[in-house]
Formats: structure tokens, sequence, C-alpha cells
């Protein structure tokens, strides 16, 4: 079916030339209910002139209240907030976690956790301890020292090389490096 611009006085083509009705329909039926058609396009574009007119005037008052696009953002989001604690949903599930919280079940559960954070509190103490004696120990072995001494040996031979001084090892410097 052609059809002509909407809001025009126009029928479609279609039906007043004498094209396919549909079943049931008569001519002068078809043509009154183009008729309507044509009006209540007429009445949309209106609604959409006069929407977009009350839009642009809404914008501008906005714009002389210093209402700017982030300031609405926060107003929508703090509305959208108040909306979403209002709701009944919220308030069941706010209601649901609170007697949660007060059953002897997570009481005991939340003890449970406390007591297990600080066993493994106190394990990790203690094994930071045990480490760090095993290291002091082990630096005042025997073997750990003569290790110790090689190096210093070493640093001294390359850096009194470099230094241009002789070529023997202190004697009273047994500061590691």
């Amino acid at each position: 079916m052609e059809s002509s611009e909407p809001g025009s006085s126009m029928i479609y083509t279609g039906v007043a030339s004498g094209g396919m009705l549909p079943p049931g329909l008569t001519e002068e039926e078809a043509e009154e209910i183009q008729v309507e058609l044509t009006k209540v396009e007429d009445e949309i574009q209106t609604l959409k002139q006069v929407l977009m007119a009350k839009e642009r005037h809404a914008t501008e008052l906005k714009r002389r209240l210093g209402i700017g696009p982030l300031s609405e953002i926060k107003q929508n989001f703090t509305k959208g907030w108040h909306e979403v604690q209002c709701s009944n949903a919220y308030l069941t599930a706010s209601a649901t976690f609170e007697e949660i919280g007060r059953s002897d079940a997570y009481k005991r559960t939340q003890e449970t956790l406390s007591q297990a954070g600080h066993v493994t509190s106190a394990a990790f103490n203690s094994m930071g301890s045990a480490i760090r004696n095993r290291f002091g120990e082990m630096r005042n072995s025997p073997s750990f020292k003569s290790f110790e001494d090689k190096v210093e040996n070493m640093k001294y031979k390359v850096m009194g090389q470099s230094n241009g001084e002789s070529d023997h090892s202190p004697t009273s410097n047994n500061a590691p490096f």
C-alpha cells in the first residue's frame, strides 16, 4: 500500500483507489478508518512537537538554575538508590541478613573463624621465628664462616688489584662485604 506523508489530508491510495480491502470491510469503512488514522498521526506529530518544546524549555530552566549534566546524574543516582532502599526486595533482604546475623549458627561460625585466624597467625609467627633462628645458627656455623672468609678474600683480591693495592689478604678487617 502506498501512503502519503503523515499529517496530510490525502488518503492511502491503495484503499481509496479500490485496491485490496481487508476481508469484512467496505470501502466506506476503510475510508473512515483512513481519515481517523490520519487524524491520529496528526495528533502524534503535534504531541512530538509539544514534547520537544517542553524538553527544550526544561533544559533552559535547568541551565538557568545551574543544574548541569553531572549534578543531574548525581541526583538521579541518589534518587535511584533511595528507591532501591525503599523497595520490598531490599527491605526483605536486609531483614533476612539481620536475622542471620543474630542466629546462633552465624555466631558460632564467626567464633570458629576468629579462632582459626588466631591459630593461623600464631603458627606463622612461630614459623617465622624458627626460620630466623635457623638462619642465625647457620650463619654462626663453621661452614658458613669458611664460605664467608673465602668470599671476603676474593673481594679483597678483586677490589685490591683494581685499586692498585698489593695481593695480600687483610688481617684486621673482618667485616663482611
